[in-house]
């Protein structure tokens, strides 16, 4: 059990590296288009204040944390050559290290999804 509390918390300080390392390869010119987009739906649901499944749904609410963001930023990582992202880590040690940024407008897609998803939901009922 020690094992796993020691694992997770590994790849948690590797993720507070990784995310602004991301971060950082959003505006380098070598990064590919492809993984650019990846990269700028992983950084947006990282520093959205609102969680894809709200955090107050037992259990589903910190599977999204636990699982959707560490596999955004791996899939990210694999899609930018790997000299293009080693420049990033380094680049981004201490970068957020008083904390990511706060801003409002990262919910803003997390929010349009909602709604999509109400709507959609409100149609098949009213069917």
């Amino acid at each position: 059990m020690k094992a796993i509390k020691d694992n997770l918390k590994q790849r948690a300080k590797k993720l507070k590296l990784d995310i602004p390392a991301v971060f950082l390869a959003l505006k380098i010119k070598s990064t590919p288009w492809y993984a650019k987009a990846i990269a700028t739906m992983t950084i947006v649901y990282a520093l959205s204040p609102i969680d894809l499944i709200p955090d107050f749904i037992p259990v589903l609410g910190y599977l999204d944390d636990i699982i959707l963001l560490p596999a955004l930023v791996a899939l990210t990582i694999k899609l930018i050559p790997d000299s293009v992202f080693e420049e990033c880590r380094r680049d981004a040690d201490g970068l957020w290290r008083e904390g990511k940024p706060k801003r409002w407008y990262y919910a803003v897609p997390i929010i349009l999804l909602w709604i999509v998803i109400i709507i959609v939901f409100m149609q098949i009922i009213n069917k």
